[in-house]
């Protein structure tokens, strides 16, 4: 009669090939499942900047084919004006905080 542990020698391998395979290899499963997740999120990422991208190309379109809407942006976002002109800026103090 083969003795308890020669009789499991298959089950101790695997279960030791597993053990190692999930906590202490270069390529465990774990470290894959963050790497996944982290791919997850990137790809997130790109699409949202992909997004915003699209639409600050619209944006730039819109105002540089126009000199109108390029001036009204110029003034409103960056207070510009011209020579003969004074600009008051009005701050509503509820909205100031």
């Amino acid at each position: 009669m083969k003795s308890g542990v020669l009789k499991y020698k298959y089950v101790i391998v695997l279960t030791l090939v597993l053990v190692w395979m999930t906590f202490f290899d270069d390529n465990s499963f774990i470290y894959r499942i963050k790497l996944s997740n982290e791919i997850s999120r990137l790809e997130e990422s790109i699409d949202i900047h992909t997004e915003k991208i699209q639409e600050l190309r619209r944006q730039k379109k819109e105002l540089l084919g126009n000199d109108r809407n390029l001036e009204k942006f110029a003034r409103e976002k960056y207070l510009m004006k011209k020579d003969n002109e004074d600009v008051f800026i009005i701050v509503d103090p509820e909205v100031e905080d």
